[in-house]
């Protein structure tokens, strides 16, 4: 038996303003997003932003419905709406912000699981790393790949190369 360790390595903002032009963009697009969100039921608006390898931004929020779980996740939306719109260009980041009543939680927006996954086959169709930004209103974290928030992707439907 072998004991592994994981490390993961992240970057950590107190605001938009410390991070780069680009993501400070992207931050914004997430947050504007926020608030084409439909959520009757739980009150937790999401929006997301992806820049995709050519600096275009695509924006989704979540869609909550009645018959549950018929809705969707901002994050999935937003990349939907960019694989749709602009099919083979590479989702360079997502920028996930969130909170009740479209104001910002305290602490930063993560994806479910499912979002997980989505982001992972996106970034291996796109061939590039995805960073993944989750806006908090205290604090922004920024991870350099989808692989740092989803360790063991789901990979067996594609070709290894």
């Amino acid at each position: 038996m072998n004991t592994v360790t994981l490390n993961i390595v992240y970057q950590e903002y107190a605001a938009a303003a410390e991070m780069d032009p680009q993501d400070q963009a992207l931050v914004a697009a997430a947050m504007e997003a926020q608030k084409s969100s439909y959520a009757p039921y739980s009150k937790f608006n999401v929006g997301a932003a992806v820049r995709l390898e050519d600096g275009i931004i695509v924006k989704g929020s979540n869609q909550e419905n009645s018959a549950y779980p018929s809705g969707l996740c901002a994050e999935r939306t937003a990349m939907f709406a960019a694989g749709a719109a602009h099919p083979g260009k590479a989702m360079t980041a997502i920028a996930i912000a969130g909170g009740f009543d479209f104001g910002l939680d305290g602490t930063p927006c993560t994806p479910c699981g499912a979002c997980r996954q989505v982001m992972a086959e996106y970034q291996m169709a796109g061939g590039k790393p995805m960073n993944v930004i989750m806006v908090g209103a205290n604090k922004i974290l920024k991870f350099n790949r989808v692989d740092d928030i989803l360790p063991f992707i789901f990979d067996s439907f594609t070709e290894k190369k």
